[in-house]
Order: structure tokens, then C-alpha cells, then sequence
């Protein structure tokens, strides 16, 4: 019986190895001169979320920008090069926020607040409570039996 599975897994395996014929990978040309630009923003008031990035590249000199606001209120703007000789370099810079002015409403008039009165004391009641347990019947005992050796 073992031989038979050995001998049908050789002829699968003789098969599959001859029909499969390995394809030759084609040479893949690296362009010389890589150019792109891509850029994005995004301005969502109801969530607070502003940001946006630009970046340019031309053969190995790369360029961009990325802004984003942080949580303390500052907006942090990144300028970055990055090329074969001088590396990666990047300057950070912060900017506060620039609030738009909303529309002024005069202010309500000064209204003075009403005294504040303490609520009467309450008394107790004078009649006498019930107590919460009452004493029971006297328990009762067995007579004690001697006690024989």
C-alpha cells in the first residue's frame, strides 16, 4: 500500500514539474529622471482636524511641506529637502493660531442675584418610638440528666 501513494506522488509531482515551465523575468528598466507632485489638505472645523502636505520631486532632489495643528494650539509647519549629498533636512517651525473674530453681542445687564435662604430646621417628633426589637419568652431548659460511667 505504501508504495502505491510513493509512486502516485512521484507521478504528480512529474507532471506538475512538466507543465510548469519557468517564465523568464523581463529586465525592468529604472527610470533615470523620477518626477512627481502630490499634495493634500484637509480643513474639517467639526472635529478640529487641519492639516495638509505638498511634496515635489525631480530626479534626487525631493521637497515638501507638512502642516499640522497640535493639541496645545500651535499650528507646526515642516520644510524638508532631501538629496544624495546633504541628506535628509528638515527646519520646523510653529505659528500660533489665528482665531476669526466672532460676531460681538453686548454683553447682558447686570441682574444681582437673589438672597439665598436656609430651609426652616427640621424638628423631631415628640411622641415616644416603638423599640425595633422586642424582648422574647425566656428560653427553656432541659433538665440535666445524670451522668453514669
Amino acid at each position: 500500500m505504501n508504495s502505491k501513494i510513493v509512486v502516485f506522488i512521484c507521478v504528480v509531482g512529474v507532471a506538475s514539474a512538466s507543465v510548469l515551465a519557468p517564465v523568464p523575468v523581463a529586465a525592468r528598466v529604472a527610470d533615470v529622471l523620477p518626477q512627481y507632485s502630490y499634495g493634500y489638505d484637509v480643513q474639517d472645523s467639526l472635529t478640529g482636524d487641519y492639516k495638509g502636505h505638498q511634496e515635489q520631486r525631480n530626479g534626487d532632489l525631493v521637497t515638501g511641506s507638512y502642516a499640522v495643528v497640535d493639541p496645545d494650539g500651535t499650528r507646526r509647519i515642516v520644510d524638508y529637502t532631501a538629496d544624495p549629498l546633504n541628506g535628509f533636512n528638515a527646519v520646523v517651525r510653529r505659528e500660533p493660531l489665528v482665531v476669526a473674530a466672532a460676531k460681538v453681542i453686548a454683553p447682558a445687564p447686570f441682574v444681582a442675584p437673589a438672597p439665598v435662604v436656609a430651609p426652616a430646621p427640621v424638628v423631631a417628633p415628640a411622641y415616644a418610638r416603638a423599640p425595633l426589637f422586642a424582648p422574647g419568652p425566656a428560653p427553656l431548659l432541659a433538665p440535666r440528666l445524670p451522668y453514669y460511667l
